[in-house]
């Protein structure tokens, strides 16, 4: 896994929404961005997460900050998601994981005992000059707002 860290330059990158619209890091210059990589969409976890956002989207938005979301589901996924939890912000369908590889977030772990490769719940912030200004790899699902802010 790579490891990136506060300081470093933000990958770019670009992949499609979940509505098929090309998003990529480009869009986001001058912005501060928060780019958050979830292991799977509609799952109890990923849900508290992008709901306690979604419920502080405002606050982002008033402090300069734009929020993407991304797993390597489907489009379809992505956009169920989305729809179900009415979430005001982008969710990229990686499904070719070159965004989260870019990242580094793609890697083993461990769950009941079992080993398995893939995503690390990570947030990335970055800057309006496109870089990395934090970095939470111990993201609190239910509170990850005030985490970032």
């Amino acid at each position: 896994m790579i490891e990136l860290k506060k300081g470093d330059k933000a990958p770019n990158f670009s992949a499609l929404d979940q509505d098929g619209n090309t998003i990529s890091l480009e869009d986001y210059k001058g912005k501060k961005l928060v780019v958050f990589f979830y292991p799977k969409a509609s799952t109890p976890g990923c849900t508290a997460e992008a709901c306690n956002l979604r419920d502080n989207y405002q606050t982002f938005l008033n402090q300069g900050y734009e929020i993407i979301g991304v797993s390597a589901d489907s489009a379809k996924r992505q956009q169920n998601f989305r729809n179900k939890h009415e979430l005001p912000y982008p969710l990229l369908a990686d499904e070719d994981k070159k965004v989260i590889e870019a990242f580094g977030v793609w890697g083993p772990k461990k769950f009941m005992g079992r080993e398995y490769d893939g995503i690390h719940r990570s947030t990335f912030v970055i800057d309006e000059k496109g870089v990395i200004s934090e970095v939470i790899v111990k993201v609190k699902t239910k509170d990850h707002a005030s985490q970032i802010l």
